[in-house]
């Protein structure tokens, strides 16, 4: 960009872009919180498998409910994002202490984590419309280092688990805490682009008005494709690395490697993917850059049975590009969905969304530890193939077509 002829309103929006991506990963923490600490909870409170899987899908089921709620109310288009963001980022710190001061068995943990979840739904698709307020140029960019603070947000426990591994209440606390610094800087910083539209009427029947359009359909079927694989992933990643280092050595490996791993798959990678996504998608097209990503991604899921128990360089290295793919393609069909749809129920039509996608992330997490324990973890991976597969089929119609309504997944 040549800063000669930067606009006061290209500043700001840049400047935006910053703030509201460092608010998600400052809150987004939250998520992944009791993902880092799980094995040490489940040997305090003797939980199984099955429970522990609750624990984590606890979170998906809040998101869903809070997402189902905000869009039927259509709160992220008729109140202000900011204050909705930042409400919501310090109710999730709030549960989050009242887990550590509450919570010492499943029974009580779980209820907390939903509530954790519903404060989250206030958080995330918001962002994502205040960032298509600033941005018409350059959105796909914009919106995948949006994403990209989703993924390093979400990786951050992992990294603060590896580098001492701290006790559960520590992490916990930890997380409470940035996600209060998020609520603060959102509440200061955080303003409404030029490209957002006057509050509308309240309109309930919006949803079925957008589930109608065959375009926006089709691409929401490709992002439930897409999230049917990526949280199923980084929810159970750790314990499949763990899994194929004691398969190659015969013996446990070091869990600060294994949370270490987790966190550069996760978060550095996915962040690089995110933003790498939004530069390409710009160019070449946001229906094309989604059927590459993925069928990457795809690729990495059938790969993963034929690389367990390897050395771990080359399970690294397998994770790593996986890692990028898997999410390169997440924050396009966001972008593509802000461009399709009416400008004034945007945040609306981003909630049903990721409402929807949320919920198929509860079957899909649900699925894989039942899966390892029928055939083991090597495997445990590959059914997650599916959700790219039906991406791809969703996608691959608007990749190639040039109507007026399938035109913006082009642009």
């Amino acid at each position: 960009m040549d800063l000669r002829h930067v606009t006061p309103e290209d500043r700001g929006r840049w400047r935006q872009l910053v703030v509201i991506s460092v608010t998600q990963v400052l809150v987004l923490g939250l998520w992944f919180a009791t993902s880092a600490v799980l094995p040490s909870l489940r040997a305090e409170w003797n939980m199984s498998q099955g429970t522990a899987t609750w624990l984590q899908n606890a979170v998906q089921l809040g998101f869903v409910t809070g997402a189902v709620l905000s869009a039927a109310l259509n709160l992220p288009d008729l109140v202000s994002c900011r204050i909705l963001i930042a409400a919501s980022a310090a109710l999730g710190a709030l549960s989050t202490v009242v887990f550590v001061l509450v919570a010492h068995s499943p029974a009580e943990a779980i209820p907390i984590r939903f509530v954790t979840g519903v404060t989250l739904a206030g958080v995330y698709p918001p962002g994502i419309k205040l960032m298509a307020s600033w941005f018409r140029r350059n959105r796909g960019l914009a919106i995948g280092v949006l994403v990209g603070g989703l993924t390093l947000g979400s990786g951050s426990p992992h990294a603060i688990a590896a580098s001492g591994n701290p006790s559960p209440n520590v992490l916990l606390m930890v997380s409470a805490g940035l996600a209060v610094a998020g609520a603060a800087l959102a509440l200061v910083s955080v303003r409404e682009g030029p490209y957002g539209a006057p509050a509308p009427r309240l309109d309930p029947s919006y949803v079925l008005r957008m589930l109608r359009d065959p375009a926006q359909r089709r691409l929401n079927l490709g992002y439930f494709g897409h999230m049917w694989e990526l949280y199923a992933w980084w929810a159970w990643l750790p314990l499949f690395l763990a899994a194929s280092w004691e398969k190659w050595r015969g013996s446990p490996g070091s869990h600060a490697a294994v949370e270490a791993t987790a966190f550069v798959a996760i978060g550095v990678a996915g962040a690089a993917g995110a933003v790498a996504g939004g530069l390409v998608a710009d160019r070449v097209g946001r229906g094309r850059l989604i059927v590459v990503a993925l069928a990457v991604s795809g690729a990495g899921c059938v790969l993963s049975a034929l690389f367990y128990g390897l050395t771990p360089i080359l399970l690294v290295l397998l994770v790593l590009v996986w890692g990028a793919a898997v999410i390169a393609d997440s924050a396009q069909f966001s972008a593509a969905l802000t461009e399709l749809t009416d400008v004034r129920y945007t945040g609306t039509a981003l909630t049903v969304q990721t409402a929807v996608g949320f919920l198929i992330t509860v079957v899909s997490i649900r699925f894989v530890p039942w899966f390892a324990g029928e055939v083991g973890w090597r495997f445990a991976l590959v059914p997650l193939v599916l959700g790219p597969v039906v991406g791809i089929l969703a996608i691959a119609p608007l990749a190639r077509s040039r109507l007026t309504a399938a035109a913006a997944v082009e642009a």
